[in-house]
């Protein structure tokens, strides 16, 4: 996992969900790739895709419910997991999670 993304155009608007507990920037790589620094505070979210994504998590601790699974599973510090496009998934965030989310078109 990379600590670092050179050469980025930045988003200046925040994007806020879940009353201001989920945020995360948009950020554009070189080659015009779109992922999201983001945070989440602990809580239970469920989330919704258009594009297919990779979760990568920075810092923090989650347990998720992948679409299609009756089993949480847990994932903290250099994990990742994928979400298929036009789906919906569950965390259970259990401690301060910073994330890296990146989409692809199916």
């Amino acid at each position: 996992m990379k600590d670092r993304f050179e050469g980025v155009s930045v988003l200046k608007k925040l994007n806020i969900y879940n009353e201001g507990k989920v945020m995360s920037r948009t950020i554009f790589l070189p080659d015009g790739e779109r992922k999201t620094l983001g945070v989440m505070f602990p809580g239970e979210y469920e989330f919704g895709t258009s594009d297919r994504e990779l979760m990568e998590v920075v810092a923090g601790k989650t347990e998720v419910l992948l679409p299609g699974s009756d089993v949480w599973k847990t994932f903290g510090p250099g994990d990742s997991f994928g979400i298929p496009a036009d789906s919906r998934f569950k965390l259970r965030v259990t401690e301060l999670m910073e994330y890296v989310c990146s989409y692809y078109k199916a």
